[in-house]
């Protein structure tokens, strides 16, 4: 008997989660295991070095499987065991970990039901003769308390597990989580109760949601608009949402979405009138605009009722990237979040939308799932629809679409239960959209809901599916629609007339023509509470001007904050140095070091009344050891404790300061802070990459979103991106920021791109940003080596009277009418000509720094150069290769030469042109930058300098 029990049970291998289930049944109510059990964990309880009742039950899992090593299992559980009651217990745990396998989820029916052993009741020795038989149910939900027969158990786990609601949740590590779960799944055997009006308002939904594609499809012929067709229980769903989300506080919700639906989700879920989409259709457009988007891109806003109150709902613009737009629509409800200072996070709430292959292909939602659940990204937790039509673009192979079973699976990853449920039954997704809200609500985590439908027509409208999916699209061709199914399904119910589901399309077709909306939730002349004005940031220019200074008293007093350290940290002897230097600093004696000019600007604007939102990897600290944002307790022996933010303590009733040191990701972090830059206009909003370079990781971001968001949508936004760069021999991923990207990227005035070189220069750019009634992003070219540079210094006079200059001119007293030679620069290169001109005795040559390459300070530029009136010879220096940095913008843009006279010509010296940013050989990298310093002042050779 011992030698069966060790190849069946639970407690072994593959087996272990059903004893782990048993005994957390047993901690939350004895009562409800088998008596042999509960007096075996009773005794159990009692051993010696046992655990308590009310801790984790691992250890007594490890308990059990040492105490078969010693065979004494056969004498104590085993020995008084039925075996028959141990067997419906594991069935009832398989059912609730495999029975999704057996679900009826899919409406093309298009595979066969798998071999699963586990589910059948010969499996745990079970026959015909066994299924009147009553047993005890554990802690499996039956009306008539825990006894049953083996047939009632039998029908309940697979009506419960293998209907149209198929989910997942036992790995989730909390049984709290589990247990709820399965109060709201078993009772009515994954079934919903709704009344004859709630089953109405879903067949009226249902109807709006294709009928209005039907229209389109006829109105319109052959023009894109990524019909949902095949999944119009989206509607539903969305619906759902939005009516139980009201009733559970939720007071605003935030949407991202792709296109597939996109315009069905606009008109049906936010109220935007047919007679807007109907004139994009036909060409019209935003005149305020300068470039515009396709319709199925473009974002709206609107309030809603609901039976709890007004909901104000965004759907965030979007690109064609699939994905990308989810850790955009994170940062905007945290900002949202933080706005209410709401510490719960329960009335904002991120619901997105995914498609079935881009959920599982697109990386970035791996980036995202990986920060949902850490300090300064959480938002409480995320409801995530998949529109799972089983097709990726023009593949439904399964050997093709991924490696894991569901287009889900991703999720597990941060435990997140997943319902996948058949878009054929819309009362079923109705249902688990239910239990979703109150879920999020409750216990603060993202939740899944997985809508196996199809797609009706093709990727878009002009595509012919039957092309390369012939058998699907046979099923599909003889599909006869989710809502023709479900209103006949009322009607044989007498939920419906016969002739009411007809009318009801009738009814909304003749709105349509109206171009107006049959339902209209949407409030007219609604005010929300914490609406963000953006209206003093609009139509404004780069050139209107500010003050960023600030008085030398208060500056000493933020000098005096940031380095006042509370008596019980003790810093490391390194970190104690920068303090004391920089309580130096602010009494003006000792001159202004780059990390304290960063600090003074972030100090400076909290007390202002700016927030200040500073992330990236390592930002706390800064990568190169300059910031020291927080300090740290070299005496703290807990792990979450002894760690102090100086400029957190400002003053009284200051603007909130954060600092994060985000995980090791690019694209979904500087996402998320461009989301929450284009809600919270306050805010100075900065992402650090650890290396400039390591951006490329975020370029779909930087393209998409921050360079092109105002031209496509209008969408102001002030992000600030830090990126290190310079040439100091560190090989090709850690020299360049990659300049000449984002000055491609340069038009229309979209954004900044400055290269400050003193540690004033970065006080006021970043005080800039948020001082001036502007917002723009700004890109800044950041330094390593210049962090400690002896020269790259400040005076508190140049903070407290100065502002950031875009052209910098000649620091040495040259006699202007002998420099016959100009050389512009940008960044650390400057320092090395500097000291090049000095050590040489150069008279005749005067060096320029251009620290705002974007939008190109003309006027500025002219003026300096105007001071050399015998000057012919005006060289831009770079460290780049030839082909990178800003040369080729600069000459393409004719922004030099539109200020030069007839007898200047134009001279390039720089790196040759190269396919790597820069040599990994540390001694060629000497060679080369030795050949860029000398030759700004050596002989320009027509072959590698060309005039003008």
């Amino acid at each position: 008997m011992m030698r069966q029990f060790m190849g069946n049970s639970y407690l072994f291998g593959s087996n272990a989660p059903f004893i782990e289930e048993l005994y957390e049944s047993y901690l939350d109510n004895p009562a409800s295991v088998p008596d042999q059990w509960r007096d075996y964990f009773d005794a159990l309880q009692n051993m010696p070095g046992a655990v308590t009742r009310d801790v984790a039950h691992a250890p007594v899992i490890a308990s059990f499987a040492q105490m078969a090593k010693q065979n004494k299992l056969a004498t104590s559980a085993v020995g008084i065991a039925d075996k028959r009651q141990i067997g419906v217990l594991q069935m009832i745990n398989a059912y609730r970990f495999l029975g999704n396998r057996w679900a009826q989820i899919d409406p093309l029916k298009r595979q066969e039901r798998p071999q699963i052993a586990e589910l059948e009741p010969s499996f745990y020795g079970f026959t015909e003769a066994d299924l009147s038989q009553q047993f005890n149910t554990g802690s499996f939900h039956f009306p008539n308390g825990q006894q049953a027969t083996l047939r009632e158990i039998l029908e309940s786990a697979r009506e419960t597990y293998c209907g149209t609601v198929a989910t997942e949740y036992m790995y989730l590590s909390d049984i709290g989580q589990k247990r709820w779960i399965q109060s709201k799944l078993e009772p009515n055997r994954s079934r919903p109760n709704f009344s004859v009006e709630q089953r109405k308002r879903i067949l009226e939904r249902m109807t709006a949601a294709e009928t209005l594609e039907k229209y389109l499809h006829t109105r319109y012929v052959g023009q894109k608009r990524f019909s949902l067709e095949g999944g119009e229980s989206a509607i539903v769903a969305m619906d759902t949402i939005i009516n139980h989300a009201g009733t559970a506080g939720v007071q605003e919700i935030v949407i991202g979405m792709a296109h597939r639906g996109r315009l069905n989700v606009l008109v049906n879920t936010l109220g935007k009138q047919p007679a807007m989409l109907f004139s994009e259709f036909e060409g019209k457009h935003a005149a305020d605009l300068s470039a515009g988007d396709v319709k199925y891109h473009m974002g709206f806003s609107s309030d809603v009722s609901t039976p709890g109150g007004p909901v104000h709902l965004t759907l965030a613009f979007n690109p064609s990237h699939l994905e990308i737009v989810n850790p955009v629509v994170e940062g905007s409800v945290y900002a949202r979040q933080q706005r209410r200072s709401e510490a719960e996070k329960l009335c904002a709430l991120p619901v997105l939308i995914h498609g079935d292959a881009a959920v599982a292909g697109q990386g970035v939602n791996q980036e995202m799932l990986n920060f949902s659940q850490t300090r300064g990204f959480g938002t409480g937790g995320t409801i995530h629809i998949v529109i799972n039509n089983q097709i990726g673009f023009t593949t439904s192979d399964p050997r093709d679409l991924r490696s894991s079973i569901y287009c889900t699976d991703v999720f597990k990853m941060v435990e997140a239960p997943i319902f996948h449920v058949n878009g054929d039954d819309p009362e079923a997704v109705a249902l688990v959209c239910q239990i979703a809200v109150e879920f999020r609500q409750t216990f603060k985590k993202d939740v899944v809901i997985d809508i196996i439908c199809y797609r009706k027509l093709g990727h878009n409208e002009q595509d012919e599916p039957m092309v390369t999916q012939p058998l699907m699209y046979k099923k599909v061709n003889a599909h006869p629609g989710s809502r023709k199914l479900y209103a006949d399904r009322l009607v044989g119910l007498g939920v419906c007339r016969a002739d009411e589901p007809d009318q009801m399309i009738t009814e909304y077709r003749a709105a349509l023509d109206r171009g107006e909306l049959l339902y209209n939730p949407v409030l007219s002349g609604y005010t929300r509470k914490f609406a963000q004005d953006w209206s003093p940031f609009l139509k404004k220019e780069y050139t209107d001007e500010c003050d960023t200074s600030v008085p030398q008293a208060e500056l000493r007093r933020l000098a005096q904050r940031l380095t006042d350290v509370p008596s019980g940290i003790t810093l490391h002897s390194r970190v104690a140095k920068i303090i004391e230097d920089r309580r130096a600093m602010g009494e003006g004696k000792l001159p202004v070091d780059w990390g304290m000019g960063e600090n003074l600007a972030y100090a400076s604007l909290v007390a202002e009344g700016f927030g200040v939102r500073l992330s990236g990897q390592d930002a706390g600290r800064g990568t190169f050891f300059h910031r020291h944002a927080v300090l740290h307790d070299q005496n703290r022996e807990v792990w979450d404790a002894g760690i102090y933010v100086p400029a957190q303590h400002i003053q009284e009733n200051q603007a909130p300061f954060t600092v994060i040191d985000s995980v090791l990701s690019e694209n979904a972090v500087l996402a998320f802070e461009y989301g929450f830059a284009t809600a919270e206009p306050n805010h100075l909003v900065v992402w650090e990459g650890q290396f400039g370079d390591f951006a490329n990781g975020a370029q779909v971001v930087i393209d998409q979103f921050i360079s092109s968001g105002e031209a496509k949508w209008g969408r102001l936004s002030g992000i600030t991106m830090l990126l290190p760069h310079g040439y100091e021999g560190q090989g090709p991923e850690h020299s360049s920021a990659r300049l000449e990207r984002y000055m491609q990227l340069c038009a229309e005035n979209n954004w900044q791109v400055c290269v400050p070189s003193t540690p004033s220069q970065i006080f006021h750019l970043l005080r800039r940003q948020m001082v001036r009634k502007l917002r723009k992003p700004l890109i800044v070219m950041t330094p390593k080596s210049l962090l400690r540079h002896k020269d790259a210094v400040s005076t508190l006079d140049e903070l407290s009277e100065g502002r950031f200059r875009t052209v910098i001119g000649e620091v040495d007293p040259l006699d202007p009418k002998a420099v016959t030679r100009v050389v512009l620069c940008s960044g650390k290169i400057y320092y090395e000509l500097l000291a090049e001109r000095r050590a040489k005795g150069i008279q005749n040559t005067a060096v320029v720094r251009i620290e705002q390459l974007y939008p190109f300070p003309n006027e500025a530029f002219a003026e300096e150069l105007g001071k050399y009136p015998n000057a012919q010879e005006v060289v831009w220096c770079q460290e780049e290769p030839r082909n990178q940095g800003a040369w080729y913008w600069i000459v393409s843009r004719q922004h030099l030469a539109r200020s030069l006279g007839k007898s200047h010509h134009l001279y390039l010296v720089s790196r040759p042109a190269s396919a790597s940013p820069a040599v990994g050989y540390y001694a060629k990298h000497q060679v080369q930058q030795k050949a860029v310093i000398e030759g700004a002042f050596g002989e320009l050779n027509q072959d590698v300098a060309p005039s003008r």
